[in-house]
């Protein structure tokens, strides 16, 4: 069985702080051949990598005295937050923001690279993906319903960031909300698309009784906890890719069986391992250096690619 394609989740987000340019060099330094990224709207239209509207988790956006009264409490995916939002901010204002680390007591590490840098675009990420040559970038909407509610549809938004790019890398889009994928594909976007599944109870009737429902994609992507070789199979033998995630070594997200008390990580290779064993193709990875030593294939020669 070729080794799992290993994709960088928002970078090497283990080491630095997520969806940073550093945390992308990391990542291709460390071997990715793919790198995933979250895209958010600003309220003039333009996507930057964030992994969640809300930012105060993920910038210094708390200490900007300018922007203390633009405060909001909002629903997200069906509860308040109360913080400041993408898309209430101009990009020039988004711009003044710097990255920050959003488990700064789990990973001190990156924490000390709080405040280097700044809130980039999706054209600045897909420029310097294309620089690094043979490294493929995974695009996620994130929350695009909502988005869209807003008068912010992040498919076409998409779309209009990469006509703009003057070179591409290979770009694969994915969603939870798979209308979203679906308008793209109706349009004719030319890039695979992959559906996200997270928590669904009805994973496995859908796999071994209708998988068909979903060879309208390149691939599907399961949440750790769905993977079983029987849903894999299912998927697999409708001609799909099939990706996991996310692969972290911390006991604090690590199944029970695999944590060690007292240890910062557990038997994350075990595990890792094992979902590796159930037949996926590729794995989602904060730290792309552990799961390349675990899986297997550090050069990326052998994973699976797409036409």
């Amino acid at each position: 069985m070729p080794a799992p394609l290993v994709i960088a989740h928002r970078g090497a987000c283990g080491y630095r702080p997520e969806l940073t340019r550093s945390a992308f060099a990391l990542a291709i330094e460390q071997g990715a051949k793919a790198i995933e990224v979250d895209v958010v709207a600003s309220s003039d239209g333009e996507l930057v990598v964030r992994h969640d509207p809300e930012l105060s988790h993920t910038t210094d956006v708390a200490a900007h005295p300018e922007l203390r009264r633009r405060i909001r409490t909002k629903v997200v995916r069906g509860r308040p937050r109360r913080g400041w939002f993408a898309e209430d901010l101009t990009l020039a204002e988004l711009r003044t923001l710097r990255g920050r680390e959003r488990l700064p007591r789990l990973r001190p590490g990156s924490a000390r690279h709080d405040g280097a840098e700044t809130v980039l675009t999706l054209g600045e990420v897909v420029d310097l993906v294309a620089a690094a040559g043979d490294v493929r970038l995974i695009v996620e909407l994130k929350h695009a319903a909502r988005s869209a509610r807003l008068g912010l549809p992040l498919d076409e938004l998409l779309e209009a960031a990469l006509d703009r790019a003057p070179r591409l890398p290979g770009i694969v889009v994915e969603s939870f909300e798979h209308d979203a994928l679906d308008r793209l594909a109706a349009r004719g976007l030319p890039h695979p698309l992959v559906a996200l599944i997270g928590h669904e109870p009805i994973v496995d009737h859908l796999t071994v009784r209708h998988p068909e429902r979903f060879a309208r994609f390149a691939g599907v992507s399961l949440g750790a906890n769905l993977v079983r070789p029987r849903t894999v199979a299912g998927f697999r033998a409708v001609g799909l890719d099939v990706w996991t995630w996310t692969l972290r070594p911390e006991n604090r997200f690590l199944p029970r069986r695999y944590r060690l008390p007292g240890a910062p990580f557990g038997r994350y290779a075990e595990y890792w391992r094992r979902l590796q064993s159930a037949g996926v193709t590729g794995l989602f990875a904060d730290h792309p250096d552990l799961a390349h030593a675990v899986l297997g294939d550090p050069s990326g020669v052998g994973v699976p690619t797409y036409s």
